[in-house]
């Protein structure tokens, strides 16, 4: 931290620390509210054909891992059932 960006930053933690609570508090949530909209203008928003394809993505994904599972549970199932009864069904 250089010493301006030190010089500014405390008079700012200064200023906060004096006066009443609520104040501090109001003072507090519109800084958080400001920090908010910096960073929401960050944000590079996808394209329409980005959106489909990672949805896409997602979605075929799920499916795969559903059918991974189901197959897990299906077999497991069955082994347990044949050890334990003799009979896989």
């Amino acid at each position: 931290m250089t010493e301006t960006s030190a010089k500014r930053g405390s008079g700012r933690a200064d200023k906060a620390r004096g006066g009443n609570p609520v104040s501090r508090l109001f003072g507090a949530i519109s800084l958080f509210v400001r920090q908010i909209l910096d960073e929401l203008r960050k944000v590079v928003r996808p394209t329409g054909p980005e959106l489909v394809r990672y949805t896409t993505v997602v979605v075929v994904f799920v499916v795969i891992m559903m059918a991974l599972v189901s197959g897990l549970d299906f077999g497991l199932s069955r082994l347990v059932s044949w050890v334990f009864t003799g009979s896989a069904t």
